[in-house]
């Protein structure tokens, strides 16, 4: 998996994603720029680091470079949910914390998804129980979602 986006990389990762098409810096730095006061230069140097990290792919057009999204939002945001799972010293606990920490909508996501890659077994299928011992729930404070961004500054 590539390495994590950091913030200016996910935001510019974000209008690439949106876009779904090839863009140039031009185009990424005039949209940045509602926002913000960011330097070509700036939006240069991230796009090549993305490229550097695999994110994006980039085809010459004259002078300047137009860079395409190798993979999509959704894939970035499994690869980055499975490589933080695939850490954790007990996946099913991390599973249940993390469960724990969904809203109602998004645990309706996780059934449809569930859903789509498992669909429901016929009668003659025996159910798949999970050994109590591989679960061990420890109770921590955890932020809502979108807190720790907000901490973050974002």
């Amino acid at each position: 998996m590539p390495r994590p986006l950091g913030e200016l990389e996910d935001t510019v990762m974000t209008r690439v994603w949106n876009w779904n098409r090839p863009v140039t810096v031009r185009e990424v730095l005039e949209d940045l720029q509602q926002e913000r006061s960011i330097a070509y230069t700036t939006v240069m140097t991230v796009l090549d680091n993305l490229h550097q990290k695999g994110w994006v792919r980039r085809e010459a057009e004259g002078r300047a470079y137009r860079y395409e999204a190798v993979s999509t939002r959704a894939a970035y945001s499994a690869a980055l949910m499975n490589d933080a799972w695939a850490q954790s010293d007990n996946p099913a606990a991390a599973l249940v914390a993390f469960f724990g920490m969904m809203s109602p909508r998004q645990r309706e996501a996780l059934r449809d998804a569930m859903r789509i890659v498992q669909p429901e077994a016929g009668p003659e299928a025996e159910p798949q129980a999970v050994p109590e011992a591989t679960v061990e729930v420890v109770p921590t404070e955890v932020a809502p979602p979108g807190e720790a961004a907000r901490e973050r500054g974002r």
